[in-house]
């Protein structure tokens, strides 16, 4: 039998006329200039040198950050000093080193030898990771190129053994080096030039050097747009309203940070509890309604559901102190009240997706703790709750680096979409910048632009102070996992959530890793089924039944069962063919009642007029 427990003050706003949230203090200042004090304050004038100063410091942090596309040149050379220290004071690492590095010339110089008596040796000294394809092409197995090949790959294995396992170095600092080491010997890779890449050779052959003017071609239509801002070429095919964010709905209640879309119904009969689905405000909602045939939303409408979906406004230099606490009121929380005046239903099937989920964790946490039962069940679409081992995401989150990130913002009031985007293809540098010059440029081939792709390209902004907050309390002190972060006055604690919770991770995600994912088993304190599908963060989810080579495992676990980690959870679990949306349609309505009349669109006697047809106006601000 559970105790209860009295209610605590909730996180929402004071209800305004129709019932729906309005701020109840204005937005705090980030980073104030002065702290005064009550007795022997600085005097006026004093403040204000202070403020002057500080504004100085952040002026020129934020010039900095211009140059160094926001990485902070102090956290990067505090790596590298603690990594180059303590080699030096490692002789016997030094030897170790230097016999590795003897081994590899002696077995470069072996291969070459063999490849003078065979052209095509069977033998190599080295293979690719298997998720590096730039020696992929049959012609790296031939002379020169697999000697060069060869000769790259075996360097980068010595960096790799240089910059790891010495002693004494924080992990984040040796992280932090391998990570610069490897960014800065994919620049040399022989597959980035002309002269030695033979697939670009083979297309030179074919066309006579005409690729050569194609790519050139492509160059000056990229550098131009980049110039003028434009989107890439392509993407303004997709335009949300006509190719995309097409199922049709209406724009049911407004504030200054959200557009709440009502889905019509798809069924005669719909489940009795909606969807509310909150997607991450990094980038437009519509990743979860692209193209009518992979449309997330409109298969949940399909298999009879009432679906709503936060559209989040894209930030400007005026919505500079928006911190976590007003997505969490202005978003989460008057999302929640709107659907249920519209619905009049008590119980919502919440569904988050990356930071999206991690916002809704808060507020499902702070809820429970309030007493607030709205909260049927919850979906996590690659949330992360706990943030120690976040990917290469964390890298270069530590003081410093923040620090600069604020100077940055503080300059604009934000985080700027190039920014953003640069930080996102840093960590995959091959995939998105090496390999798409080589194709776009070397082989002077078109690129072709799909749904997914244009959307990556519709960037957002991050307001100033809340995305500093989410630095600091979430990847930096990872306050919510540990039961420091604060909602509503009050910390939240995850293990508050009692009701069932269906979490999601993708095999090969670079921004939420599927095992920083699966510690959401760590603080649960109710039953959590964990599916885990191959692809990235984005194509994982984006995984519409009929999508080919699609497969997952799934695993329910009861509140009371023993913990399984990650490893054990893939030995343990079968793989599965096709796309997991099926699982979640069936997951949702075993914990739904039965299928009733659908809601009406809206309700003006409650606050909640239709305003308009999705996808609203938010989602082409730029």
């Amino acid at each position: 039998m559970t105790a209860s427990r009295k209610p605590r003050r909730s996180i929402r706003s004071r209800p305004a006329a129709g019932g729906l949230p309005v701020p109840l203090r204005p937005a705090r200042t980030v980073l104030p200039a002065v702290r005064a004090t009550p007795e022997g304050g600085p005097s006026g004038a004093m403040a204000a040198a202070d403020t002057l100063l500080q504004d100085l410091d952040m002026g020129l942090s934020a010039q900095v950050a211009r140059l160094t596309r926001g990485l902070s040149p102090i956290a990067l050379a505090e790596a590298w000093s603690d990594w180059a220290m303590h080699l030096a004071l490692s002789p016997g690492k030094q030897a170790q080193l230097a016999v590795k590095g003897g081994h590899k010339v002696q077995r470069l110089a072996s291969f070459m030898a063999s490849c003078a008596l065979k052209p095509h040796p069977a033998e190599t000294c080295i293979r690719p990771l298997p998720q590096d394809k730039r020696f992929s092409h049959p012609g790296w197995t031939t002379w020169p190129y697999n000697v060069l090949s060869q000769s790259f790959l075996l360097t980068q294995q010595w960096w790799s053994n240089a910059t790891t396992g010495v002693r004494g170095v924080t992990p984040q600092h040796e992280n932090a080096v391998e990570f610069a080491a490897r960014q800065a010997l994919d620049v040399f890779s022989p597959s980035n030039f002309a002269w030695t890449n033979p697939e670009v050779a083979e297309r030179t052959a074919q066309t006579g050097g005409t690729n050569f003017v194609s790519g050139w071609a492509n160059f000056l239509n990229d550098w131009q747009r980049l110039a003028g801002g434009e989107r890439p070429a392509g993407a303004d095919d997709y335009v949300p309203g006509e190719q995309v964010a097409v199922t049709p709905g209406k724009i049911v209640y407004r504030n200054r940070l959200i557009e709440l879309i009502q889905y019509e119904p798809a069924t005669d009969k719909v489940r009795p509890e909606p969807v509310l689905i909150v997607p991450a405000w990094i980038m437009k909602y519509y990743i979860l309604d692209l193209s009518p045939e992979n449309s997330f939303v409109r298969y949940l409408t399909e298999q009879g559901f009432t679906v709503f979906m936060i559209s989040w406004k894209n930030p400007d230099a005026g919505d500079r102190d928006l911190g976590m606490e007003d997505y969490l009121r202005l978003g989460v929380m008057a999302a929640m009240d709107a659907v249920c005046a519209i619905t009049g239903r008590p119980g919502v099937h919440a569904t988050g997706y990356c930071l999206g989920g991690t916002l809704l964790a808060i507020a499902a946490a702070a809820m429970a703790r309030d007493g607030d039962g709205r909260i049927a069940s919850l979906t996590f679409l690659a949330t992360q709750t706990d943030f120690t081992e976040a990917g290469e995401l964390t890298l270069f989150i530590n003081d410093s680096q923040i620090a600069f990130l604020e100077a940055m913002m503080w300059d604009k009031g934000y985080l700027d979409t190039q920014q953003m985007t640069g930080a996102f293809e840093m960590l995959r540098s091959n995939d998105l910048v090496w390999s798409r010059m080589v194709r776009h440029y070397l082989m002077g081939e078109a690129e072709a632009m799909n749904d997914l792709m244009a959307w990556n390209a519709d960037a957002t902004r991050m307001p100033y102070r809340m995305h500093s907050e989410y630095l600091r309390h979430l990847f930096l002190e990872n306050d919510l996992a540990e039961g420091r972060f604060i909602a509503g006055g009050q910390p939240v604690a995850l293990s508050d959530i009692r009701v069932p919770v269906f979490l999601v991770g993708t095999e090969r995600d670079h921004v939420a890793p599927w095992r920083s994912v699966y510690k959401f088993h760590l603080t649960a304190d109710t039953d959590v089924t964990f599916l885990l599908t191959n692809g990235g963060h984005n194509a994982g989810i984006v995984s519409e039944p009929g999508h080919p080579r699609r497969h997952y495992r799934i695993r329910e676990a009861a509140r009371d069962d023993g913990y399984v980690d990650p490893d054990r959870f893939l030995e343990m679990v079968a793989v599965r063919d096709g796309s997991w949306w099926p699982e979640l349609v069936e997951w949702l309505a075993a914990r739904s009642g039965r299928s009733v009349a659908p809601p009406a669109i809206g309700a003006p006697e409650k606050g909640c007029a239709p305003l308009g047809a999705a996808p609203g106006t938010y989602v082409f601000a730029t």
